[in-house]
């Protein structure tokens, strides 16, 4: 049984999620601390956190960064607040989605299963006897190992940016959408979250790229969208 912890300090919504998330089969913890819920987030094993970003003693955005320097646990993060700056931070530190308050439950649960089917995929050890490897140009992505080399050197991706390098690079000069990558990467057809993918393009970019304003690997295609660079 997937293990969950919700962060969350509003007793009704957290209890909520709960329920929903318990009629669909998960475990789940509460917490209603910051600075407890990172510590359990640390300390314990879950499968997936619900992060909220307005806490007591630790805000959401600050959690989030602990915990990814520590953990590639899938992370939700929610927020009443809707400034896309608000988005764009969270998912620059690590976050795998980003919900506003008021949101349906279904669709939570919905994310939440999509989220847990990836990184399944991407961990999962049914190819292990047949290990697949994108070599170009000094870049090596080991799609066993979920694991990205430049030059020699390991780089820290977070479960989307390795998603994102593992597409564009199976695809090489290949135009993808922003609408389209989003969809593949993320699930969810919303197109009022297509900034999504330019916070992570930029944040891979800087963690693979030698001079990420002019990129040897993923290419902007203005008015378009994103491709794999050939040579």
């Amino acid at each position: 049984m997937k293990r969950i912890l919700i962060i969350e300090d509003e007793g009704a919504i957290a209890e909520l999620q709960r329920d929903y998330l318990e009629s669909h089969g998960f475990f789940v913890d509460i917490e209603p601390r910051g600075d407890v819920g990172l510590q359990k987030a640390l300390q314990e094993t879950y499968d997936l956190f619900v992060l909220d970003v307005m806490l007591p003693f630790m805000d959401g955005f600050e959690i989030c960064r602990k915990i990814r320097q520590n953990k590639n646990t899938p992370i939700l993060m929610i927020s009443a607040r809707k400034e896309d700056i608000d988005k764009i931070r969270g998912l620059g530190l690590g976050a795998d989605d980003y919900m506003t308050k008021p949101f349906s439950p279904g669709e939570m649960v919905a994310r939440v299963k999509a989220h847990l089917s990836r990184f399944d995929r991407l961990t999962g050890t049914a190819a292990a006897e047949a290990p697949e490897q994108i070599r170009v140009r000094g870049l090596l992505i080991d799609k066993t190992a979920h694991q990205v080399t430049v030059n020699g050197e390991e780089k820290g991706l977070t479960n989307k940016e390795f998603e994102l390098i593992q597409l564009l690079a199976s695809y090489p000069g290949r135009v993808f959408s922003k609408e389209e990558l989003f969809e593949r990467i993320w699930g969810f057809d919303s197109l009022g979250d297509i900034a999504t993918v330019t916070v992570h393009i930029r944040r891979l970019r800087e963690k693979i790229e030698e001079f990420p304003s002019d990129p040897k690997y993923i290419e902007t295609v203005w008015g378009i969208g994103y491709r794999f660079k050939l040579s």
